[in-house]
């Protein structure tokens, strides 16, 4: 068996293979002389002239065992190979009846569909297609020679018509995938320019061909039977088919039955029991036995039935879904579009947004991709694994359902397809040759979501502009009243309104966006334009940073951003109030990816974004000779509280930031910031050691000047001097550093210390000595009280005396009912009364 050397080329390449040449290539090659590296003049001449030519030799039976075993990773994908071989056959023969109708020919072979039936008891799986077809010839070549594509010839030969078609067959390998579940392959195939003929293989290096001895049972189009290897029940199972059939081949253009057999009893007349009754009763009267009576004989009797077993066969077809990336945008409706997400994806949620296109160029092809309405629950916390957001299509046959090179890891929530007709595939075709058509489609693909989401930005602003103009002009309507014209206008705008979906984007998705920003730093520009944050003057509502550029005070330079555990946290923090009191509008980062996303976005169109919680906080018009004499004034407290604080506190300022409380706790100016020390102690796998935290937390305490507090620890250092060395003035320092961590978020250095300093504060306020001890429970008698041995004895003995009159109650009780129940059964005899007695009476 010869063996095309193109292809067996590509083995070379992809399998390291040995090839050998077809007899034609052989004669063109033989033109072509070798290139003899190294070697001189006189040696390259002498070497031709003794140069022998020879074939490439191969072992059929190891290519076919590599072709089987170490092509393919999964078993079901024979079931797409051949049926992708079936559609290419249906499609040859659709593209021969445009000029000749004839060709399709009448009844059941003039439709164009493909069959699959299988039989669990010889263990048979039959493929069946209407298609071309291939002759004695087709099937030496197509079949007989590894790697041969009959599709490739057929689009050769159309090309050279000048025809657009293309079909998904080009290497000619797919066919022996069958040989990784069966023993056997039968092939049976009728084209319209031959006889119908049987071919059959085990793999081995033979195969056998001849015509069918049943003649055209076919009308035309192929049939391959499969007998399946033990370990292959699994393709005998109707519902395991209709799954890998609908996962490959679901958007084939031709529809795809499989057959379902059902088993179902009923009862019938035994009519072999009837007879038999009849020659019983035949025999009885002719030997004159008595017959039946009358009354018998009008009985009708019920006939004796018995169980059969019928099999019906019918056919389902399994692929309804329609590929409607093929129609144009503009034909098909929204539910459409929403129907066909819901069966692509499985999520019965339904799309949020979608985006249909078609492109061209260096390469085309069609992609339709979605938004869905929710997020997936485990969205974030599998964002590191493989992606299933596009899957790809080559003729409406799935290669890789997924397939994560289009799309960037942080648009893992897009769900769709990407289909074209002419992506390099390997060989498996179960994935993409790695080239720069892919760098070129994903760039294509990004820009597309990116254009999407903007859009859904602009209409989300311009929905809510249309909407507060709606309520002025509802507001002067009702202060000027209004026409019926001008009540029909407003109408026509309402109904023009742009969907407002942004919002329910962020809310499912925004932190994806916030992981672009860290991963995809080309078009950082596009996606920071996409976040949106709640501000101090937003109201609740979460703006775009364009927004909070847009309406900066006219002097205002930086972008002022605070993070926290909270948006509740953010507004409560010591750092906000002199910029709240100037009017400066301050994002609210609840997030803790936001901590990692400002250290990558450090500005905004030019403008720089500011920490609040960071040192180096200035502000417009502020003068740097009043903060200068301000720290000289306070020079000896603030030298004073930092040998106080020690190695805690990096340094002690005078602050500008705070104008309510007495002190503010912040971080240097490349130190973590509270919560920033907060999301690092919660790293279950990234435990942080306190030397660790001590070297990347640089806090700074700024002291407000103007709080009383302030001054008057300010006064007693000025009036002690040197000689300062009182334990409360510690306590003082140590609780007011403690109340700064608390309120700033940073946390507590020694729980223990601070709550034995408040326990002290607590003391003094109540004229207490802070180091007095409680008092110790007192030993003796208590005059007022009785012992406990005494109180407990007399309780016992109360009890006693209790029980022991309960008892003798008891008792007293039973004898009197015992006394009158004898009284009953034996009442006093009347006793002889005296004369007197009588008298008396």
């Amino acid at each position: 068996m010869k063996v095309s050397l193109k292809v067996l080329f590509l083995f070379g390449l992809v399998l390291a293979c040995g090839v050998v040449s077809y007899a034609e290539d052989a004669a063109a090659d033989a033109a072509v002389a070798p290139d003899y590296n190294g070697f001189n003049d006189a040696e390259v001449a002498s070497l031709k002239s003794g140069e022998e030519k020879h074939e490439f030799q191969a072992e059929v039976g190891r290519l076919m065992d590599i072709i089987i075993n170490s092509l393919y990773s999964n078993r079901e994908i024979f079931l797409r190979e051949l049926i992708s071989n079936a559609a290419d056959a249906l499609d040859k023969i659709r593209y021969h009846s445009l000029t000749d109708a004839s060709v399709l020919g009448d009844g059941e072979q003039g439709n164009l569909e493909i069959k699959i039936s299988f039989d669990m008891e010889t263990r048979l799986l039959t493929i069946r297609d209407t298609g071309v077809g291939m002759t004695k010839k087709g099937l030496m070549e197509n079949l007989g020679i590894v790697a041969k594509s009959g599709t490739t010839e057929f689009v050769k030969a159309a090309a050279a018509g000048s025809d657009p078609l293309a079909l998904i067959g080009q290497f000619g390998v797919g066919f022996y995938s069958v040989y990784l579940v069966a023993d056997v392959v039968t092939v049976v195939s009728k084209n319209n320019d031959d006889e119908q003929y049987v071919w059959t293989s085990n793999a081995q290096n033979t195969y056998t061909i001849s015509k069918d001895p049943r003649g055209n049972t076919l009308g035309r189009g192929t049939s391959i039977t499969l007998k399946l290897k033990e370990d292959g029940d699994e393709f005998l199972d109707r519902e395991r088919l209709e799954k890998i059939i609908g996962r490959y081949s679901e958007f084939i253009n031709f529809p795809i039955y499989l057959e379902l057999v059902e088993y179902r009893e009923r009862e019938i007349p035994d009519d072999e029991v009837s007879e038999d009754d009849a020659e019983v009763a035949k025999e009885v009267s002719e030997d004159g036995d008595e017959l039946a009576s009358e009354e018998e004989e009008d009985t009708p009797k019920e006939p004796k039935m018995k169980k059969i077993t019928e099999v019906n066969k019918s056919w389902k077809r399994v692929n309804d879904v329609k590929a409607i990336w093929t129609r144009k945008p503009k034909d098909i409706s929204t539910e459409e579009y929403d129907s066909f997400y819901k069966s692509l994806s499985k999520d019965q949620g339904g799309m949020m947004n979608h985006i249909h296109f078609q492109a061209e160029g260096e390469i085309s092809f069609k992609a339709i991709m979605y938004i869905p309405k929710e997020a997936p629950k485990d969205l974030y916390t599998k964002f590191y694994e493989k992606s299933s957001a596009l899957k790809l299509y080559v003729r409406r046959v799935l290669i890789n359902d997924k397939f994560d090179d289009f799309l960037p890891r942080y648009m893992n929530f897009i769900k769709g397809i990407v289909d074209s007709e002419d992506l390099p595939l390997n060989v498996s075709r179960e994935t993409l040759a790695q080239s720069k058509i892919l760098k070129v489609m994903s760039k294509k693909l990004i820009r597309k979501v990116l254009e999407l989401l903007n859009k859904m930005a602009d209409d989300s602003k311009r929905a809510q502009e249309m909407e507060e103009e709606a309520v002025k002009k509802m507001q002067q309507k009702d202060e000027e009243g209004a026409s019926d014209d001008e009540e029909a206008t407003e109408e026509e705008e309402e109904e023009e309104k742009p969907a407002d979906l942004y919002p329910a984007f962020w809310k499912q998705f925004g932190k994806s966006i916030k992981l672009g920003l860290l991963d995809d730093r080309g078009n950082r520009a596009k996606l920071s334009k996409l976040l949106r944050y709640e501000t101090s003057k937003s109201e609740g509502e979460f703006i775009s940073l364009q927004d909070y550029v847009d309406r900066m005070k006219d002097k205002q330079k930086l972008i002022y951003f605070g993070t926290g555990e909270s948006g509740d946290v953010i507004k409560k923090h010591p750092a906000l109030e002199k910029l709240i009191q100037l009017d400066y509008e301050v994002i609210y980062m609840a997030d803790p990816i936001d901590e990692y996303v400002v250290q990558s976005l450090t500005d905004f169109e030019g403008v720089k974004f500011v920490n609040i919680a960071k040192e180096g906080l200035t502000f417009e018009g502020e003068t740097k000779n009043r903060m200068k004499k301000l720290t000289e004034e306070f020079k000896a407290l603030t030298d004073h509280l930092k040998v106080v604080y020690g190695e805690h506190i990096e340094k002690v300022v005078v602050s500008n930031r705070i104008s309510k409380s007495p002190c503010v706790l912040v971080s240097g100016q490349y130190g973590w910031t509270a919560n920033m020390e907060r999301i690092m102690r919660a790293q279950a796998l990234q435990s942080q050691s306190e030397d660790t935290i001590k070297t990347s937390v640089k806090r700074i305490l700024e002291i407000n000047p103007f709080h009383p507090v302030i001054k008057a620890m300010k006064a007693k250092v000025d009036e002690a001097g040197d000689a300062l060395d009182d334990d409360a003035m510690k306590d003082v320092a140590n609780l007011l550093l403690d109340s700064a961590m608390l309120a700033s978020g940073f946390h507590i250095r020694d729980q223990l210390d601070f709550s034995h300093r408040i326990r002290r504060l607590i003391s003094t306020s109540l004229n207490l000595d802070p180091n007095a001890e409680a008092e110790k429970e007192p030993e003796g008698d208590d005059p007022d009280e009785e012992p406990a041995e005494e109180e407990a004895a007399e309780e016992a003995s109360e009890e006693a005396s209790e029980e022991a009159s309960v008892v003798e109650d008891d008792d007293a009780e039973m004898e009197r009912l015992v006394k009158e129940e004898q009284s009953k059964q034996n009442p006093p005899q009347a006793s002889p009364r005296s004369h007197e007695d009588h008298e008396e009476l």
